[in-house]
């Protein structure tokens, strides 16, 4: 799908009351994946802020959380930053990888992160980014499976590089970059499968 067409798509189904008031979701929470190949990154966070704009603009208010400007406020906070800076050409990929999933948990430090700017900002639907950017110490299914407890008030779009496909032997599955084939997740919708 072009574009701009995406672009009329989830401006048309993110601005409809249907979308807004959680409809038709059968008990499931809000959780909607916006996949795009990963080789359209920088027109898809063009796309992103174009939409923000013009929601706002509706009287839509979106909450953008970029997964790694959140990761990097979290290091900061626990002033653990400048140690991660100054130890990443010492250490092994696999060491600052493990390092990073701890200080970076989704349960125990990155979703009550996120749920403070929940509760700190008044908005109708949540964008989640920067998925890419925080693989592989932060992984997608990991957030969203956290979040389901803290963020199904209000409508949840993370926009993904990759695939959120579906099929009756192996369910339904992000698949990052296209690539990655292992994370198992049930419980969003793909947004261009919704009706507006």
């Amino acid at each position: 799908m072009p574009m701009q067409d995406r672009f009329q798509h989830l401006f048309a189904v993110i601005s409809g009351q249907r979308f807004l008031n959680k409809q038709g979701l059968g008990n499931e929470v809000p959780f909607f994946i916006c996949p795009y190949k990963p080789e359209e990154s920088v027109e898809m966070e063009r796309l992103q802020r174009q939409l923000v704009n013009r929601l706002e603009q509706a009287g839509i208010r979106i909450l953008e959380i970029n997964l790694y400007d959140i990761s990097i406020e979290i290091l900061k906070e626990r002033d653990i930053w400048d140690q991660i800076v100054e130890m990443e050409d010492s250490v092994s990929k696999e060491q600052l990888k493990e390092l990073l999933q701890g200080v970076l948990d989704p349960e125990a430090h990155l979703v009550p992160a996120i749920a403070a700017k929940l509760a700190s900002i008044d908005f109708e639907v949540l964008f989640l980014s920067g998925v890419g950017e925080v693989f592989p110490y932060i992984r997608s299914h990991n957030v969203l499976n956290n979040l389901q407890s803290t963020a199904k008030e209000k409508p949840t779009v993370m926009f993904f590089p990759g695939a959120y496909t579906h099929s009756l032997e192996s369910g339904a599955s992000l698949d990052l970059f296209g690539r990655l084939h292992d994370d198992k997740y049930y419980r969003a919708f793909n947004i261009f499968h919704c009706e507006v």
